[in-house]
């Protein structure tokens, strides 16, 4: 017992000097005049005020109060928050070298180590995400090689939810191998079995991960790293990061075997072959620990945004079976039974704009991921360092009233002139904006529009018997996730 106080009592006096060693740090303009905010208590900042299930309600609200750009007090840690759509597109776009660095958090920190491509900095950054985009087209994003990946992917999908032959099921693996299943293709050179047990793991590893990685044990470790010392939540997503990474690395090992540099089969391959070519290079950023890691990360990122809208879309058509006969009456009238390409969605307008508003309704990552400002910044009369933690929240512009009627609630008609036609919306940026921008928006674009038409083309999905309404509430994680519901499909023909 005394043993345990005087720990307690040492890391409340350790937290209570690096409380004033930060307050008196650097008493000039980058604190006079940094955006307003909530008063802060010491040692937890803003915590106490914090929704930590939803903290985009919480900046939502205290936008109200403070305006557009504000500040927020994550223990210690002071972070500027953007919200609206002018003001976020004004920083990532007008300002993208500015804000174009990605925040130091710890958990990522410690997953990443600073390498790969979703949470690495500088010219490392740079250098995966040039080849990772080049790479990604050479194998097809954006063309018709992958259109075809995808068609053909929707066979294995639809045969299998076709075996439940009208019973509930849980769509939650279906439609994540069904996604995952494309940029496995890109990476790997082939697809994988869905009952394949390598895969079912691979798939839990990534859903156990982004739901843990929101939680507030996990927000906590963020904003107090000494709590890794003891158990806890952070633990198990560094395990499930190792086993990931263990599984690709046994992958490229197998993959060098057989290496052709003239006949390049996989995103692996490129990258390998990539690796032999700057062998004598010490300063090389193509060394197998950014190869795990951007693999790692294309997987996740491949499959859990895109699946997890896929779900929310068919949930939404359960919820409302009106606007689910309607698309699938243009289907029918569009395509009749032939399978649904990209190149459709000119032609089918409500299709395309019930789509986009499932992506914007859903808002899949609404604190987008953290920004950091690359140098000192003036910005909105405001000064903001360099190394401002920087929230551009996605929440506040896909739902902002000046460019959405109708903001809280589902309505398609966001996306339709009078007429009928789509029609773009400048404000929607579910993919976010400028030099962070999601990697594979265009591949995720034409895996939503193929797979959910060909959803709707093939079956009417509905609640199980004795379910009387569909459950819109989401799980804690890093993206807003509905939770897991059973559901029928009935064939259409």
């Amino acid at each position: 017992m005394d043993f345990q106080l005087s720990t307690a009592s040492f890391f409340v006096l350790l937290l209570t000097l690096l409380y004033i060693l930060n307050i008196l740090k650097k008493r000039n303009k980058s604190t006079t005049n940094f955006p307003p905010g909530p008063r802060s208590l010491p040692l937890i900042g803003n915590l106490h005020m914090l929704n930590f299930k939803k903290p985009q309600l919480t900046f939502l609200e205290l936008a109200k109060e403070y305006g557009s750009v504000f500040t927020f007090h994550m223990g210690m840690k002071k972070m500027v928050v953007l919200t609206g759509y002018e003001t976020v597109r004004d920083a990532l776009v007008n300002n993208a070298e500015e804000f174009g660095e990605r925040a130091q958090v710890k958990i990522f920190q410690s997953m990443d180590k600073g390498m790969g491509l979703l949470f690495s900095h500088g010219e490392n950054w740079k250098t995966m995400r040039r080849f990772t985009i080049s790479t990604l087209r050479d194998f097809g994003m954006g063309k018709s090689t992958i259109e075809e990946k995808i068609t053909d992917e929707c066979v294995y999908m639809t045969n299998e939810i076709a075996d439940f032959k009208g019973k509930p099921f849980d769509n939650n693996m279906i439609l994540n191998a069904a996604v995952a299943n494309i940029i496995v293709s890109i990476l790997l050179g082939h697809r994988m079995d869905y009952n394949d047990p390598q895969f079912r793991r691979l798939l839990s590893l990534v859903n156990e991960n982004v739901r843990l990685a929101g939680t507030p044990m996990v927000s906590l470790y963020n904003i107090f790293p000494f709590l890794g010392l003891f158990p806890g939540s952070h633990r198990t997503i560094l395990n499930n990061v190792m086993e990931q990474c263990e599984f690709i690395t046994k992958t490229f090992v197998e993959h060098l075997k057989n290496l052709d540099e003239n006949d390049q089969r996989s995103f692996i391959d490129a990258f390998l072959v990539r690796q032999k070519e700057e062998a004598g290079n010490p300063q090389s950023y193509f060394h197998n620990g950014n190869l795990t890691r951007v693999v790692r990360n294309l997987f996740s990122a491949g499959m859990e945004t895109t699946s997890t809208t896929l779900r929310w879309g068919l949930l939404l058509m359960i919820k409302y079976p009106k606007i689910q006969e309607k698309v699938q009456e243009e289907i029918s009238r569009v395509l009749g039974s032939a399978q649904p390409m990209y190149s459709h969605r000119g032609q089918m307008p409500f299709t395309n704009a019930v789509i986009h508003e499932i992506q914007r309704f859903s808002d899949i990552v609404p604190l987008n991921l953290a920004h950091e400002t690359t140098k000192d910044v003036a910005y909105k009369g405001y000064f903001l360092p360099k190394g401002t933690y920087i929230i551009p929240l996605l929440s506040s512009v896909l739902r902002d009233q000046t460019h959405f009627e109708k903001p809280e609630d589902f309505y398609p008609s966001h996306f339709l002139d009078a007429d009928g036609n789509f029609q773009k919306k400048e404000a929607f940026m579910p993919f976010s904006a400028g030099r962070r921008a999601c990697a594979g928006e265009t591949l995720a674009k034409m895996e939503l529009f193929i797979f959910f038409t060909t959803l709707l083309q093939k079956f009417t999905f509905c609640l199980p018997p004795g379910v009387t309404d569909v459950d819109l509430s989401s799980v804690v994680g890093i993206t807003h996730a509905p939770k897991q519901q059973m559901m029928c499909a009935f064939p259409r023909f």
